[in-house]
This record gives structure tokens, sequence and C-alpha cells, in this order.
């Protein structure tokens, strides 16, 4: 098992441009069966992830 710790006097690291994390942005994705969300760094605009399928049903 692993522990978990928040530690808020760290900055996360963009892995594309390398600058601190300070502001994530996030835009909507619609489909026909959900929505999902895609997260990217503010500065350099690339990819940190995406969010997994809510269906019509979860809102």
């Amino acid at each position: 098992m692993l522990d978990i710790q928040e530690r808020d006097e760290v900055q996360p690291i963009c892995p594309h441009c390398e600058r601190a994390l300070r502001t994530v942005w996030y835009r909507q994705l619609r489909g026909i069966l959900g929505r999902r969300y895609v997260y990217f760094c503010s500065d350099c605009h690339k990819v940190l992830g995406i969010s997994h399928r809510k269906g019509f049903w979860m809102g």
C-alpha cells in the first residue's frame, strides 16, 4: 500500500514546457453519450490529461 501525502509547498511541473504549474486550464468536450474534460498547461497549452467519460445519466 502506498501512503498519499498532501504537499502545498511543492509546485507541480509541466512535463512539456517544464514550467511550474500555477494554473491548469480545462475545456469541456461533449459527445452523444456524455462529456469529458481536457486539462492543459496554461503556458504551453499542451494536454496534461483527459477525464473519464461521464454518461448522460451521470450529469
